[in-house]
């Protein structure tokens, strides 16, 4: 499953990076990041996502860790556990792009499983990470 969303933003990538470049600010803006603890060693997060369906929320935990940050322009994350077992992928990677009034930012989520995959589900993921086109605006305007 792939989900990506695309917006301009009236800001330098600049100013746009530390948004994007710590998951601790995710919650701030992207409805479908629930909660963020970095690791003792600032490495790695605790993430929480969480996608809602009327009255019932589906939730899964993941380890990520920042996998590439090429200042201002792109950073990904990755999910890297480390209890030896075998995880589905989960990669969000962030781009940011110059325009003539600011900056214009694409938003992708890839999920290698099937937990997640088909109908409701991938519907209210997408839903939440366009939702959070708003939110990032507003958080930025404030």
């Amino acid at each position: 499953m792939d989900i990506r969303v695309d917006v301009n933003l009236p800001c330098s990538a600049k100013e746009l990076l530390p948004f994007i470049d710590d998951l601790a600010q995710y919650p701030s803006w992207m409805c479908l990041v629930h909660a963020v603890v970095p690791e003792a060693d600032n490495q790695a997060w605790q993430v929480e996502l969480r996608g809602k369906i009327g009255p019932f929320a589906r939730s899964k935990r993941l380890r990520m860790v920042q996998s590439t940050c090429e200042s201002p322009n792109i950073v990904v994350f990755e999910r890297r556990e480390t209890d030896g077992r075998k995880h589905s992928s989960w990669v969000l990677t962030a781009q940011v792009g110059a325009t003539s009034v600011g900056s214009n930012l694409i938003v992708n989520l890839h999920y290698g499983g099937t937990l997640f995959t088909g109908g409701v589900l991938e519907g209210v993921l997408a839903d939440q990470i366009t939702q959070g086109r708003e939110r990032l605006l507003a958080v930025l305007q404030a």
